[in-house]
């Protein structure tokens, strides 16, 4: 339910998101009580989906306009900015993690900055032992022939830079890591 209202898929609109030869996989990450989770839904039809969980598969229909789940009422939902809230015999919140934040590529704690996606460092702006502010460009990293900055997610000291201008990372491989802050 909370994957179906972040995609906005609950209504009608079968032509929103039309494909050729194969189901469109629309996929989202939500986070539950602070653990992420990908949903992937594939339309196969205006009143049937199939979404993958971690957990397997599940089939959603649509019969008398009310979508089901294995059989099951779908619950009420409400979207209000990066939340979703499933209402079942109690309000129960999934955040919505957007892929393209960037200051959400920040390791928990803000220390590490990781690359959001596998790409190409082109340019490095931090040295090791540099104050910087929240906000501040550390890296650009290019991915899919775009360029994207990697913001400082607080204000710090940089302690190391892990990656140097013209290498490969994968997805998540730490570029930037800022001194813990002391409390």
């Amino acid at each position: 339910a909370a994957a179906m209202a972040a995609l906005d898929v609950t209504g009608g609109d079968w032509a929103q998101g039309f494909t050729l030869w194969e189901p469109l996989a629309r996929s989202v990450t939500l986070d539950w009580q602070g653990a992420p989770f990908d949903a992937v839904l594939r339309a196969e039809g205006p009143d049937r989906q199939r979404w993958t969980l971690d957990e397997g598969e599940v089939l959603a229909e649509r019969h008398g306009g009310r979508w089901q789940v294995q059989g099951a009422p779908l619950p009420e939902t409400s979207v209000a900015g990066g939340t979703v809230t499933v209402f079942d015999s109690y309000g129960l919140p999934f955040g919505v993690i957007d892929p393209l934040d960037r200051e959400g590529h920040a390791g928990g704690d803000g220390n590490i900055v990781e690359a959001p996606m596998p790409g190409l460092v082109k340019a490095v702006f931090a040295t090791p032992g540099q104050a910087v502010a929240a906000g501040d460009r550390l890296a650009v990293l290019e991915a899919m022939k775009m360029e994207h900055a990697l913001l400082a997610a607080r204000d710090g000291v940089v302690a190391e830079v892990l990656a140097e201008a013209g290498s490969q990372v994968e997805a998540g491989a730490a570029l930037v890591r800022l001194e813990a802050e002391e409390t």
